[in-house]
């Protein structure tokens, strides 16, 4: 089994420091100049807006308190990690499940168009799993802005990911992304919210932190310190050289794995998972052992989704400092 590495590369350790001295000596450690510079390096990485939250569940929740969607229906893939689920479930709405598609583990377009007909959602979260941006994006987008359904964006694997240039987030009303542990880049902890609504962009602001000064909105403590931004100002410099890593080795794992998630054309993913659909021994595990709707015990028919779950491994594919 290959250890598990966080995608830090051992030469940004200098400099890592260097910027938590210039914090510790501006005795200004949170609501500061990093957390900024983190959100321009972001917005710049990605060309959309960027927020930074403390996690990827303020950041959602934020954009879900935003689009106020309590009491009303959102659609779910079961196929993603509770987080998705249960922060929705925190924003008063009710959450009902879609399927997935064999072929990218995403969100099904066809099972999401029965859902709306039957549900009539005010939002649908779309899942970009393992690193790549679920192969319907397009569709999908198209169909929920012509129903007038929120599109909301769960970019937690995908940071590296485009397609035709366009990064995860940008089709969406909004999208967020994850700074966790085990993530393609990491913070230990933290989240940012993206999107191209200046009117969601300053809510998510005040939502963060408590809505002050005027409390105009009613958020809480979702506020990122100087410290994890400070990490994030060096991961995002330093995301090309990850991704081009886990390109090269994702090249070599082609020949070995015919029976994998194959990209369409024009799609880079980030490789946070290299999914085979073929059991092998060096696996790092499933994305997902137990899908959404069966641990919340909804009775829905997701025949797809229970396939993936019982069907698919991954490969190790972490990220190391050259020379390591």
């Amino acid at each position: 089994m290959t250890r598990f590495t966080i995608g830090f590369d051992k030469r940004d350790g200098p400099e890592l420091h260097r910027l938590w001295d210039e914090i510790i000596a501006s005795e200004r450690w949170t609501e500061g100049p990093f957390t900024k510079r983190f959100e321009d390096a972001w917005t710049a990485y990605g060309d959309i807006p960027s927020v930074a939250f403390s996690s990827w569940s303020g950041a959602a929740l934020a954009a879900l308190e935003f689009f106020e969607v309590r009491n009303k229906v959102v659609l779910c893939p079961s196929n993603t990690f509770m987080a998705t689920p249960l922060v929705t479930l925190q924003a008063g709405a009710r959450v009902e499940f879609v399927d997935c598609n064999r072929a990218d583990l995403c969100l099904s377009l066809v099972d999401l168009k029965r859902k709306v007909d039957e549900l009539q959602p005010a939002a649908v979260w779309l899942v970009h799993i393992g690193g790549h941006i679920a192969f319907e994006t397009e569709e999908i987008a198209t169909f929920c802005r012509a129903r007038g359904i929120v599109l909301l964006e769960d970019c937690a694997h995908a940071h590296g990911a485009q397609w035709h240039g366009k990064r995860a987030g940008a089709w969406g009303d909004a999208g967020v992304y994850s700074y966790y542990a085990t993530k393609t880049i990491s913070t230990g902890e933290g989240g940012m919210l993206v999107t191209r609504r200046a009117d969601l962009v300053e809510y998510a602001r005040l939502y963060r932190n408590y809505g002050k000064p005027e409390h105009v909105v009613q958020g809480l403590n979702h506020r990122m310190s100087e410290f994890v931004a400070a990490i994030g100002v060096v991961q995002t410099r330093r995301l090309p050289d990850i991704i081009d890593f886990k390109q090269n080795l994702a090249a070599k794992l082609d020949t070995q794995f015919p029976n994998r998630v194959r990209l369409p054309e024009g799609m880079v993913s980030g490789y946070y998972k290299y999914i085979v659909f073929d059991e092998i021994q060096e696996s790092t595990g499933k994305v997902y052992d137990a899908p959404c709707h069966r641990v919340l015990k909804h009775s829905v028919e997701l025949p797809n989704t229970d396939w993936v779950a019982g069907h698919h491994w991954c490969v190790p594919i972490y990220y190391q400092t050259p020379s390591d």
